[in-house]
């Protein structure tokens, strides 16, 4: 898996309904951004991005391709599951896999709907999972300082990584996430941290799922999220979970107006796509030709032979420059030939840094 987000969430809460909005299995060939769905709890979701769009009207292209993103619904947690309760090993042990969680959490009111915890409580729903986590991270961390003990009889540079760990075991028992620690970029917590994957060190985003009375304002509950959010450094994206999956089913225009009625700019789902693609430290640059316009997705702060390399490794090896023009530029020229003739086009050899939205070519020999 490893880049990918992870839905977590409980029972009765949306999670599946967010889900089944992303993978769009009702209408995937319809879709203006057609969904592909893996394997059941897998989905490869582009990423909506009008630039592709003013890029086709001045290439007329035969295709669009947009970056991609990769979402994986989580098994169900309970109570328990640090301790193998309910699902709670497959939990656990998919979540490891994935670098960024969306928590979905419920922030509406529905006698229909039975919440498992017999009432709606957004931030008590946030520590149930939050704490099967931390416990989880602290089971790890007492295994990894039994194996130290050990190898401090020996090796005195052992000491001091079983001193970090158990200053981290401290500061996870407190009810604390390790994406918190005050010695996060210590090079023992690092140390750690890559050994045991932390599952309370990966980012987070909660999805507040409201009804649709909560869409324009937020209500008493998402405000609850969003005041835990701050304290804890995270995102909020507020969605119906509902009113996403018709969403879906609209045409572009149609969605366009609902969205605009609603007082809405951007959808749920939309949000929670841009804003996992950027934690994953993720961005696009594009290629413009008559066969396909295309977004490419690679790392922030990749140079221009890694970021040919997302097309192929050759482009890589024998890289000699990269032809760039920036993504406003080659929108105000019309496209190759204006930006040309304006002096927008660079040429950028084996250290420059792709931004996002670069319009680039590359040149190379093998």
């Amino acid at each position: 898996m490893g880049l990918a987000i992870g839905l977590v969430g409980l029972p009765n809460v949306g999670k599946s309904t967010t889900f089944n909005a992303l993978t769009k299995a009702q209408n995937a060939e319809a879709a203006n951004y057609p969904f592909c769905t893996i394997e059941p709890n897998k989905a490869i979701v582009p990423v909506p991005d009008r630039r592709l769009d003013e890029l086709a009207k001045i290439v007329n292209p035969e295709r669009i391709q947009h970056s991609t993103l990769d979402f994986v619904d989580i098994a169900g947690l309970v109570k328990g599951a640090s301790k193998g309760e309910g699902l709670g090993n497959k939990f656990l042990s998919n979540i490891r896999e994935t670098e960024v969680l969306l928590q979905i959490v419920r922030c509406f009111e529905d006698e229909n709907i039975v919440h498992t915890e017999g009432s709606i409580d957004p931030i008590r729903d946030i520590e149930i999972i939050e704490t099967e986590l931390i416990l989880a991270d602290v089971e790890a961390l007492g295994n990894r300082m039994e194996r130290l003990k050990k190898q401090a009889r020996v090796d005195k540079s052992a000491a001091g990584l079983m001193e970090a760990a158990e200053k981290l075991a401290e500061f996870l028992a407190d009810g604390n996430l390790a994406r918190n620690y005050p010695e996060a970029e210590s090079d023992e917590f690092i140390q750690l941290n890559q050994e045991l994957r932390l599952l309370t060190s990966k980012e987070i985003m909660y999805g507040a799922n409201v009804d649709e009375d909560g869409i324009a304002e937020d209500n008493e509950f998402v405000q609850k999220v969003r005041e835990h959010a701050a304290a804890n450094n995270c995102e909020v994206v507020k969605l119906c979970a509902k009113f996403e999956e018709e969403l879906i089913g609209m045409e572009d225009d149609e969605a366009a107006d609902f969205l605009e009625e609603m007082g809405i700019e951007e959808s749920g789902l939309a949000q929670i796509i841009h804003k996992g693609f950027d934690k994953l430290g993720l961005m696009s640059y594009f290629t413009a030709g008559v066969k396909e316009v295309r977004a490419w997705t690679v790392h922030q702060g990749s140079t221009a032979p890694k970021a040919a390399a997302v097309i192929h490794n050759d482009f890589e090896k024998g890289f000699i420059r990269a032809e760039v023009i920036a993504y406003d530029d080659y929108i105000e020229c019309g496209g190759d030939n204006g930006s040309k003739d304006a002096g927008k086009m660079r040429l950028e050899g084996k250290e420059y840094i792709v931004q996002d939205g670069d319009v680039m070519h590359f040149r190379f020999n093998v």
